[in-house]
């Protein structure tokens, strides 16, 4: 059964927050909250969502704080290279930020043998694979807990970076929109990336190639926000040569 646009769009934002209200989504989308009701019924029936009063939660969403995944696990060798690369740029003795996500977790299970490093996140499950390591000074924000990112978000989130200085920040994304937009489902969220942004002296975005040209609800800004782009080998010629006349540096 196909769905349109705003549906999708809806069930992109519950996959990142775990749930929606019928009054906010009502609001986001500008359409009546009978409109919206009929959008999760529909979602409902395709086995997305389970309803409640008020609104509508994603299925099994309990099941990802329990395991300690994420809910995005697609492409995941080209997460793991990309992680690769984003570890040998990381330099003992550095303050870095790891951002919450897929491949950004992927990043975090290399970082085991560094012995003088400085780790804040947003990311509960990086919190966790780091927390064992005595060499790693883990500092983890506070805010409001998303079970499918297993993130902190909203603004406690993001005053946590408000007054602090890294040199690094791993900065991940939901797509790379065709007029070089950073998107992202969420609209929580863009508080949060934009105050990793501001403390930090150097932004790798880490997106694998799939990303390149896809556009997701909320826009933080534009891709010169970032230094550099971390990705997979399947990004074409065209591409890097576009991000290069965007003055972004392509890894």
């Amino acid at each position: 059964m196909a769905m349109n646009r705003r549906r999708l769009k809806i069930l992109d934002l519950i996959r990142e927050d775990g749930h929606a209200k019928v009054q906010d989504l009502s609001r986001i989308f500008q359409v009546t909250d009978v409109t919206i009701r009929q959008d999760l019924e529909m979602l409902e029936q395709m086995g997305y969502v389970q309803r409640e009063h008020g609104g509508a939660f994603l299925k099994d969403v309990g099941s990802f704080a329990k395991t300690g995944q994420v809910f995005n696990q697609v492409h995941l060798e080209q997460k793991k290279a990309i992680a690769q690369k984003a570890v040998s740029l990381i330099d003992e003795g550095d303050c870095i930020i790891l951002d919450s996500g897929s491949t950004t977790t992927e990043i975090a299970k290399l970082l085991l043998g560094f012995r003088n490093l400085t780790v804040i996140t947003n990311a509960l499950n990086i919190a966790l694979i780091l927390g064992e390591n005595h060499g790693i000074t883990l500092i983890v924000s506070g805010g409001e807990f998303k079970a499918p990112t297993l993130s902190l978000t909203g603004q406690l989130a993001a005053d946590s970076f408000s007054d602090v200085h890294v040199n690094k920040l791993f900065l991940a994304t939901a797509g790379i929109s065709t007029d070089f937009k950073l998107t992202y489902p969420s609209l929580s969220d863009l508080v949060v990336k934009s105050a990793m942004i501001k403390s930090a002296e150097k932004v790798y975005l880490v997106a694998d190639s799939s990303k390149i040209g896809v556009s997701a609800f909320a826009n933080l800004g534009s891709i010169s926000l970032v230094h550099a782009l971390i990705t997979d080998s399947n990004i074409s010629g065209e591409q890097k040569e576009v991000f290069s006349m965007q003055n972004i540096e392509v890894i």
